[in-house]
């Protein structure tokens, strides 16, 4: 799910991204929120719902290639429904993140804090396909809450922007933090021979740890100790879920 100028818009709007940004002459399509640094609030409104419907019931193309590349499958047959089973807990995360930076991005009061969570959400882009597409390799599904968890992740970011851009980039130090974790926890449990799911999570958790050092350094609040256990408890809640749905 990097950020620097989002704290300071006189630094410009390369947002906390800049390295996963498009050469200039590199033609890409624009998603929802690309268009919303030019709309109003109502319009702003309007693109996140239809970002919305495409993060939890499109197809996302990636900008990057799949880390797994050309790797062969060796996943046997008795692990496919366990790894299928994480993969989706990852996918529930990435649909998560971006309805998060897409509720920071609604709310934020600055315009480079509001470009730096658009960006965000383009590289966790790549997160959320590559992860998808690794379920469909497994013969595995989606979460059937996917809609749950992004309407509750939309709520909290869109409340973490009204907060004030700093509150908002403390949610995503200590949202990286926690998911860094996590990923860990799944590379653990990976069949040791499957190089295919371990190279998405492999860079995934480097993508994570970029964004949440970056957010830390363009002057992140930390959050209060209560609303760090509370974002735990809930994404035990969720990975559980997703885990069985």
């Amino acid at each position: 799910m990097s950020v620097m100028t989002a704290a300071h818009p006189s630094a410009g709007n390369t947002g906390f991204l800049a390295p996963a940004r498009p050469a200039p002459d590199r033609p890409v399509g624009r998603n929802s929120w690309d268009r919303t640094r030019d709309f109003g609030p109502s319009d702003r409104l309007v693109a996140s719902f239809d970002q919305a419907l495409r993060t939890v019931f499109g197809i996302q193309a990636p900008r990057r290639p799949n880390p797994a590349g050309q790797t062969a499958d060796t996943v046997t047959p008795s692990e496919r429904h366990q790894v299928a089973r994480l993969m989706r807990i990852n996918h529930s995360g990435e649909v998560a993140a971006q309805a998060l930076y897409a509720g920071q991005a609604l709310t934020a009061r600055g315009s480079a804090t509001q470009i730096a969570m658009v960006e965000a959400a383009q590289e966790e882009t790549d997160h959320l396909a590559w992860c998808a597409s690794r379920i469909q390799e497994l013969d595995g599904r989606k979460s059937l809450f996917n809609p749950l968890w992004y309407a509750g992740s939309f709520a909290i970011g869109a409340a973490a922007g009204l907060a004030g851009d700093r509150t908002s980039l403390g949610f995503v130090a200590e949202t990286e933090r926690q998911v860094g974790e996590h990923l860990e926890s799944h590379l653990r449990q990976l069949p040791t021979g499957d190089a295919r799911t371990r190279a998405i999570l492999e860079q995934m958790r480097e993508d994570e740890a970029r964004h949440g050092e970056n957010a830390a350094n363009a002057g992140a609040n930390r959050l209060p100790s209560p609303i760090r256990a509370l974002m735990k408890l809930t994404s035990k809640i969720m990975t559980r879920t997703a885990y069985w749905l």
